[in-house]
């Protein structure tokens, strides 16, 4: 029976696929009926999972596909310390090993190093004795680190540190603890790529607090997982479950430290945090480390540049037939011949009470874009079926394509100029030339983007930009990360930059000219001003 009020399955559910109450409730009843704590003074107490807690095992084990297995193959779990995440991987782990029905089931605990993997384990272990049904059928192997259970076959192995040069493994389930403290991607390798193909519904189990290394395999799994929670990407195999402050929370605020400890006040005392967080401010040495524990943290990340509830207010209906005939001016970032291609157009205001209006456009290889939705879990092909991207016949861009569709633009608008990076379209500018159009190089360093990328945080700030909140574009300007130089002037950084870019910088470009050359009835706002170089 579900403890939790008005319980509703995970947001990331396929639509083929459906919530069965019955298998969630039977890894709910195995973990509460046959499971209990081990350690202080919850020590043989029935293991009562946690809303939080329940919610994950529910989801996991409850969103099934039309075949009937289960959806979820990846499961990445991350919040502050002491929240009880040893004990619901452990649960997972015997839950696997016992009640999965899967014959010869291999289950193995995997960790920075076999100490580390081991705590999950020694927890699972505790379980196993403290419960009279299943030490009666699983087999403890203290020395080895295995238990064994005896009706299918079954185990659950701590690995060794050096597993990585070990291939062959057919897993069942992976649990994956401390994810962030792994010093290199070896083992998580060797343990995920393929490893489970031969299983109908292997469960991958990861469970961690932040880190602070931005290159390692663990960051990389969590800018997943807050790409999937946040709209940017998609992937229906994995379960993403943050639970951690932003880094512009007031650290010191108990309201943030719920967000990071959904235990809080069961698991952890809300007086020891107060406490770590005296400490914290009395020496500021340890407020890294209080970000990191307590409010899982990257202390360390980056932040993404553009605040996207305020490019959302931005949004505003835009009549394409009222734009007829009007001055604007574009920016054409190419990419590579495989990958998306950007031209944006921005029509500049023609008075005071009128805004910068943005209409983007973006090209794809038709042949390419099946293989870029599986392997970059980004929506191209509902962008396509939307009409918000269009492809070019073959698997590289066909650049004639983009020039005629310019070309088409420019008979239905009046384009007084295109940027382009240099480095990028020197041919089609040259053709875009050749076509009528004024066309204007464009650098990529901190001189010529500064100004215009400071400018368009301030029209987005102010209201005074609008644009049709397309998809493709919003998703760009959210994947934006920005580079400062020593003198405070900022560019977009596309290798910082999570995913791409080519959209923003495109429109960073017609920004650029859109206010330099203004309208030949309003004028340029630099004209009044000057450039934003603070």
């Amino acid at each position: 029976m579900c403890k939790l009020k008005d319980y509703k399955p995970t947001r990331f559910m396929l639509p083929t696929s459906h919530y069965d109450k019955e298998k969630a409730d039977k890894a709910v009843n195995f973990i509460e009926h046959y499971l209990k704590h081990t350690k202080g003074e919850w020590d043989k107490k029935p293991f009562i999972l946690i809303d939080w807690q329940e919610r994950i095992i529910r989801d996991i084990f409850g969103v099934i596909k039309e075949n009937g297995y289960r959806q979820f193959n990846i499961a990445f779990i991350e919040c502050a310390k002491k929240q009880g995440k040893s004990e619901l991987a452990a649960a997972v782990a015997l839950y696997l090993l016992c009640a999965d029905r899967e014959a010869g089931a291999e289950i193995y605990g995997c960790a920075s190093d076999r100490q580390q993997a081991s705590i999950v384990f020694d927890v699972a272990k505790e379980m196993v004795r403290k419960s009279p049904e299943l030490s009666r059928k699983i087999k403890i192997q203290e020395a080895s680190k295995r238990l064994r259970y005896k009706s299918t076959n079954s185990f659950y192995q701590v690995l060794s540190a050096e597993a990585y040069s070990k291939h062959g493994f057919n897993i069942h389930g992976l649990i994956f603890d401390e994810l962030h403290s792994m010093p290199d991607r070896k083992l998580f390798d060797v343990m995920t790529k393929g490893s489970g193909d031969a299983r109908k519904q292997p469960l991958f189990f990861f469970i961690t607090t932040a880190g602070n290394d931005l290159n390692s395999i663990c960051y990389e799994v969590h800018q997943k997982a807050k790409d999937i929670l946040e709209g940017r990407k998609i992937d229906h195999t994995f379960y993403p479950v943050i639970y951690g402050a932003e880094m512009d929370d007031d650290w010191t605020s108990e309201e943030v430290w719920k967000k990071a400890n959904p235990s809080l006040n069961i698991t952890v005392d809300i007086e020891k945090v107060r406490v770590a967080c005296e400490s914290a401010k009395q020496n500021p040495a340890e407020e890294n480390a209080f970000r990191q524990l307590r409010l899982n943290q990257w202390v360390k990340q980056s932040i993404r540049w553009m605040p996207m509830d305020k490019w959302d207010d931005c949004k505003d209906e835009i009549n394409e037939d009222e734009l007829v005939g009007r001055i604007c001016y574009g920016g054409l970032d190419l990419s590579s011949t495989t990958d998306i291609s950007a031209f944006v157009l921005v029509f500049p205001p023609r008075n005071e009470d009128e805004k910068y209006i943005v209409m983007p456009y973006f090209w794809i290889p038709e042949d390419n874009i099946d293989l870029r939705v599986r392997r970059d879990h980004v929506p191209y092909d509902v962008w396509k079926a939307n009409g918000k991207l269009q492809t070019t016949e073959g698997n590289v861009i066909h650049y004639g394509f983009i020039e005629k569709f310019i070309e088409e633009l420019g008979e239905k608008y009046n384009i007084k100029g295109i940027c382009f990076d240099r480095w990028g379209a020197v041919q089609m500018s040259q053709n875009l030339e050749g076509l009528g159009f004024e066309v204007i190089a464009f650098g990529q360093g901190y001189k010529d983007m500064s100004p215009a990328t400071k400018e368009l945080m301030k029209l987005v700030l102010e209201k005074k930009i609008a644009h049709s909140g397309h998809p493709v574009l919003r998703w760009m300007m959210d994947n934006i990360f920005v580079r400062t130089d020593p003198a405070g002037n900022i560019k977009p950084d596309k290798a910082k930059s999570t995913e791409k870019i080519d959209g923003a910088v495109a429109l960073i470009m017609a920004l650029d000219r859109a206010i330099r050359m203004g309208n030949e009835e309003g004028g340029s706002v630099y004209d009044n001003r000057g450039l934003l170089v603070f």
